[in-house]
């Protein structure tokens, strides 16, 4: 595999049906600057945001036969085949544009977007690749699922699986993970289901876009495709999916990974264990605006039923002018009790929210990543309007100078142009290590 990064030489695209929504949508490759990474861009919606290909930004509720990513609209399924394909042909950054929530299922394999990536070619960048490395084992157990990566100065898998099936059963494989090795021995072998699996699936609003074109189908007695493309298929597959789970960490991993009977979200599970071990950090992104949650998720420390803001809109350092905004949704937690009969979002929480956007725009400064914002005061503050559910909360900061670790921004939120709360936020900026000196003084 070469030593510089690499992406495509020209954009090329592929249509096809989405699995489980069953609607026809097109994924397209375009080529990126080096340390750029794998970044998914929704075409079909207002702004085309980008939706972080990150562990943290997995949908876990949705990780059981898929792995999703994002939050609210902008969420997009079953990317794992899609990001399969980029990491075992050694592609390292690539904008991958979708015009709906689901790239194509394809023939429920991974080899039509090796094809299209050897359609377009492959060049090499200015920057070496960044691999990821391990001195010592990690492992995770877990209900009878196992995973671990052990020192290698090589990718490996191992993956073993036990159905209580007759025509499964219990096997095992093992494969040198290369971009040729991926494209002949990986990339083919095709998803599948049991047929006792079928009806309860479509119940649920899934696998609309299934049929045996894009999928193996394990009767009672056997496999009813008529044709299996390897013997251990279903391995192979397992396979492509673990590889494409571990495309979350921004960079290949050099080691022997083993799994037992993992599925998405176990591999999901066990990367982040990984990311968290190995204290990765992807360096000092280049946050392109808009923000959405998947970029923010990564400056605020905040999470649900806590995380104020959903997206920044507008971050211009040289005015000090930075936007967002937050929907107030009728589910709400808070609205159960404030108040039951006359929903009304709490004014301490529109301040957070207003917090939340000064904050995630001032840390996404380039001087200030890696930081933490602490809130030190709030003055002159003003309640205007309610703030009700169904309602846009539109958030604008005026950032003020920031003397030494301190500063302070005039925020207004407005619903439909009306001011709803007006504040002077003032600020500390510190990072983890001051943090935590702070707390155990």
């Amino acid at each position: 595999m070469s030593a510089l990064q690499q992406t495509v030489a020209k954009e090329v695209s592929y249509s096809g049906v989405g699995l489980h929504t069953g609607s026809t949508t097109k994924v397209t490759f375009k080529p990126a600057p080096p340390d750029h990474g794998y970044v998914f861009v929704r075409t079909d919606l207002p702004g085309e945001p980008k939706v972080s290909v990150d562990p943290d930004n997995v949908i876990i509720e949705d990780a059981i036969r898929q792995t999703a990513l994002g939050y609210g609209e902008e969420r997009i399924y079953t990317v794992e085949h899609v990001l399969s394909a980029c990491r075992g042909m050694g592609v390292d950054n690539v904008i991958i544009e979708v015009d709906g929530n689901e790239p194509p299922i394809a023939d429920g394999s991974a080899k039509p977007f090796v094809d299209v990536l050897l359609e377009a070619g492959f060049v090499s960048q200015d920057r070496p690749r960044q691999y990821i490395t391990i001195n010592e084992p990690i492992w995770l157990f877990k209900d009878g699922l196992e995973l671990a990566v052990i020192p290698s100065n090589s990718t490996e898998i191992t993956f073993k699986i036990n159905y209580d099936h007759p025509a499964i059963g219990i096997d095992s494989a093992s494969f040198l993970i290369t971009p040729e090795t991926y494209a002949q021995e990986i990339a083919p072998a095709r998803t599948f289901c049991f047929l006792r699996e079928i009806e309860a699936l479509r119940e649920q609003g899934k696998i609309k876009g299934g049929s045996l074109d894009c999928a193996l189908v394990i009767g009672d007695e056997g496999f009813i495709n008529e044709d299996l493309r390897y013997p251990d298929e279903i391995i192979r597959h397992k396979i492509l999916d673990v590889i494409g789970d571990f495309a979350l960490l921004g960079a290949p991993l050099k080691a022997h990974i083993i799994a037992v009977r993992s599925g998405h979200a176990f591999n999901v599970e066990f990367v982040q264990k990984v990311e968290k071990t190995l204290g990765i950090k992807r360096g000092r992104p280049v946050f392109n605006v808009p923000l959405g949650l998947g970029d923010i998720k990564k400056i605020l420390p905040h999470r649900y039923p806590f995380l104020m803001v959903d997206r920044i809109t507008q971050i211009d350092a040289e005015t000090g002018i930075h936007k967002g905004y937050k929907s107030v949704s009728g589910n709400e937690p808070f609205f159960e009790g404030h108040f039951p009969d006359q929903a009304i979002m709490p004014g301490a929480l529109i301040l957070e929210s207003m917090a939340q956007v000064g904050a995630a725009a001032i840390l996404s400064l380039p001087e200030n990543q890696g930081k933490y914002a602490y809130l030190l005061g709030v003055d002159k503050a003003k309640f205007r309007k309610p703030v009700l559910p169904g309602d846009r909360l539109e958030i604008e900061c005026r950032q003020k100078k920031f003397r030494k670790k301190i500063g302070s921004v005039d925020c207004t939120a407005t619903v439909n142009g009306e001011t709803a709360t007006e504040a002077t936020l003032t600020f500390a900026l510190m990072d983890q290590e001051s943090m935590n000196t702070s707390v155990t003084k």
